[in-house]
């Protein structure tokens, strides 16, 4: 069959070796100092989940070795690695995961179902965030009166109040009147009260 006229002529194209200086193609691996083919996905986790470092094949095994999820018990070599992947000091592949927060789904506008039903249902997806005014003791209620704030004023509305107040009121800011005493030391009282009762 090989002195057949069709099959002389042709001759194979390729040589029956390759060549050993071929080496895989692609980014650089971003190991310090390595100059290979980064093949290897190596994953940043932590902060900065969803991305991922490329390294060559031996520094992806030295990378995996030494690698946890939290950089704080990472290997510290491989620890740098991630918290400047994280930081953007090195340059990462992928896309940064967010995880949210599991939130409770808004109710249906269409209302369905039982009057009972209805009213469970809206029990349970009441926000979270809002905060329920606690009762006020008379002397509680007399301190934010005095301070001519609302009763669900913040900390910092409390504080910054107060220091206005003190400005407003002192004598020296009065030319001594006996009167500014007197709103100075009723400041100062409304102050401690809300503060001893835990709401600054």
């Amino acid at each position: 069959m090989s002195d057949n006229k069709i099959f002389v002529g042709i001759r194979p194209t390729r040589s029956g070796r390759r060549s050993a200086t071929q080496e895989p193609t692609g980014p650089k691996c971003q190991w310090e100092g390595c100059e290979s083919a980064g093949t290897h996905r190596a994953p940043v986790g932590g902060a900065a989940d969803g991305l991922y470092l490329m390294f060559c094949a031996g520094h992806s095994r030295q990378y995996n070795k030494g690698y946890d999820y939290s950089p704080s018990k990472s290997d510290p070599v491989v620890a740098r690695y991630q918290l400047d992947a994280a930081a953007g000091r090195i340059p990462a592949r992928g896309v940064r995961t967010h995880h949210q927060a599991l939130e409770t789904p808004l109710p249906s506008s269409i209302p369905s179902g039982s009057a009972k039903s209805l009213k469970a249902r809206g029990k349970a997806v009441q926000p979270t965030g809002t905060i329920s005014l606690r009762k006020l003791r008379p002397l509680e209620a007399q301190a934010f009166d005095t301070l001519a704030l609302p009763r669900d004023a913040t900390a910092d509305d409390i504080k910054r109040r107060y220091k206005e107040r003190l400005k407003l009121d002192h004598p020296d800011a009065n030319s001594g009147d006996r009167q500014s005493e007197d709103r100075l030391r009723g400041t100062i009282n409304a102050y401690r009260i809300l503060k001893g009762s835990g709401f600054c």
